[in-house]
């Protein structure tokens, strides 16, 4: 991996000292809010104490009465409702959570999730066909349909009304759904537009709740699985969603659903959780049940009533999860070995590699894997069936599914957004996308977008390191996407000599500025030690944390990446 280049964002720094006069926190702190959109007191407020009185009223959602009154309408005559979901966590949170609030007050409910491999993805024939096969005569789909016109019209033929709530991009013609909800329509008013597909369930749910004149709480019950599906999704932390985020971690750290609690005994976890605990522990494992076997499972574990009947589904994604850590691996390892074995294929500016029985459920997550690497777009096909079947991943800045759009005459469909896409191709038509990609991707990318860049808030000197300081940066949690983890740049830094190498892979970094002293820690960063021995200075990119030893707690750095000084 070539050096990265390192850029410090910028802010308004009459505003940032304007708020250092409200708030009478560090001036670094401040610039930081500034740069967040956070200016004045009120701003602040709302930030660092989210209140669930500043929700919006879900009844501004375009369709919503239309929703809420076809709901219950099918309570007052007994109809039949299944609910129909992603089979990611997005969509399994989703489904669970519609699943349990509907089951509550009207037990003929039902749940269906797509299989990945016989189905595919989203609305999908095989289930409009049980719906009907069963009687049911309306389907809410999570997550997913927004994009199903000639299925929803098929649904139609046979009497099955649909509602469809989901967050992804409408294109121009809307399926003809009794209700769809979905804050991106052009015409929809609701406030906030980046809700997940679990975030829009929960708002249909409180429509639900207000006018059944249910008690005020009653939708809180599922907003640990909201923050769930909020995390794993990659959706902005930002307005509602911070809200619902916050209060979902409360309720994931007093009161666990009974699946979350399991997922985190079997994974060892036992501290509190935060949004990167959810992201890394719990998603990956539910994630699994899609990609290796079948998601149906982990709704189960959502909605089960008890803590063993969680657990008993809990074994299994746990189980999926190792399965597919296992493929991840050894797929990841064979295809660095094809790259570095063929002298053409590193000078390239994309990676698209293609092996029949690689595993179709972690071709993504070995195209991210490989960008780690060879930080360039990058596309990991197999064989599905009759077809080649594949994910794309890119790096930040440049259009993967644009260039994919360029290749579209060899594929027989593709499908996906700026960073991620799939797409499937006949078995002859494989080397010449290879080749086209490779033209497009070479004609198309600003040589410096293939190589990584680290955006740092802030310079800060260590003496800035306080517990006070620390105690504020953990208030600006939730974290995730438009409210990152604040990242720190410390220039002039020596090594005291007490810096070594750990494990054979990792740095234990001692580290001075001034008279300042500070430990940390640099995963995977022990071929940087060369930098740290020629007593020169450094400049570290960090983040703050907090490491606990023998019950007593002090601040370490969490190194991202360290170069011989530019400003001796």
């Amino acid at each position: 991996m070539k050096q990265k280049r390192w850029r410090i964002s910028t802010y308004n720094k009459e505003k940032a000292g304007a708020l250092f006069k409200e708030l009478k926190i560090h001036p670094v702190l401040c610039g930081i809010l500034v740069q967040r959109g956070i200016e004045n007191f009120d701003d602040a407020k709302k930030f660092f104490r989210p209140e669930s009185s500043l929700l919006h009223d879900p009844f501004l959602m375009k369709d919503m009465q239309k929703a809420v009154d076809r709901i219950l309408t099918a309570f007052s005559v007994k109809e039949k409702i299944l609910v129909f979901g992603d089979y990611d966590v997005d969509g399994t949170t989703a489904v669970a959570c519609m699943y349990q609030f509907l089951k509550t007050y009207h037990p003929p409910t039902e749940f269906y999730i797509p299989h990945r491999y016989r189905e595919g993805y989203g609305v999908s024939k095989a289930g409009i066909d049980f719906a009907a096969a069963n009687g049911y005569t309306l389907i809410i789909s999570l997550d997913c349909g927004i994009k199903s016109v000639s299925l929803i019209e098929y649904a139609k033929s046979l009497d099955i009304d649909f509602i469809v709530c989901d967050h992804h991009l409408p294109d121009e013609i809307l399926p003809p759904a009794v209700a769809i909800l979905n804050p991106k329509q052009k015409d929809c008013r609701y406030p906030f537009k980046e809700l997940c597909g679990c975030g829009v369930g929960y708002k249909l749910i409180t429509a639900l709740c207000e006018a059944m004149e249910l008690p005020d709480d009653t939708p809180h019950k599922y907003l640990d699985l909201v923050a769930t599906a909020i995390a794993a999704d990659i959706v902005s932390i930002t307005g509602e969603n911070r809200i619902l985020a916050y209060y979902g971690l409360q309720k994931a750290n007093k009161n666990p659903n009974f699946g979350i609690q399991a997922l985190s005994f079997l994974s060892g976890f036992k501290k509190e959780f935060h949004i990167t605990n959810l992201v890394f522990i719990i998603a990956p494992r539910v994630n699994a049940a899609g990609r290796m076997d079948d998601a149906r499972k982990a709704v189960l574990m959502f909605v089960a009533e008890s803590y063993d009947e969680a657990m008993h589904w809990a074994e299994q994604l746990n189980a999926d999860n190792v399965n597919r850590k296992e493929a991840d691996s050894s797929i990841t390892e064979e295809a660095l070995a094809i790259i570095e074995g063929d002298e053409v294929m590193i000078r390239r500016k994309s990676t698209v590699l293609f092996q029949p029985h690689w595993h179709k459920g972690v071709v993504g997550i070995v195209a991210s894997r490989l960008i780690d690497h060879y930080y360039r777009p990058t596309i990991v096909l197999t064989q599905s069936g009759d077809f080649v079947a594949g994910s794309a991943r890119s790096v930040v800045g440049f259009n993967v599914y644009e260039a994919i759009h360029q290749c579209k005459d060899l594929l027989l469909g593709y499908g996906g957004h700026f960073y991620a896409a799939g797409m499937t191709m006949a078995t002859d038509k494989v080397e010449a996308f290879c080749q086209r990609f490779e033209e497009v991707v070479e004609a198309s990318i600003h040589p410096e977008l293939l190589i990584p860049e680290i955006v740092i808030d802030a310079e800060i000197n260590f003496s800035d390191i306080k517990k006070s300081f620390y105690d504020i940066l953990c208030q600006m949690e939730p974290f995730g996407p438009d409210n990152m983890s604040p990242t720190f740049c410390a220039r002039n830094v020596y090594n005291t000599g007490w810096s070594k190498v750990v494990k054979e892979a990792h740095l234990r970094f001692v580290v001075k500025q001034d008279n300042h002293i500070l430990s940390g820690i640099g995963f995977n960063m022990a071929d940087k030690m060369p930098l740290l021995l020629d007593n020169q200075p450094i400049d570290l990119i960090f983040k703050i944390d907090e490491n606990e030893w023998n019950g007593e707690k002090s601040l370490q750095l969490k190194v991202i990446d360290i170069r011989a000084s530019q400003y001796q």
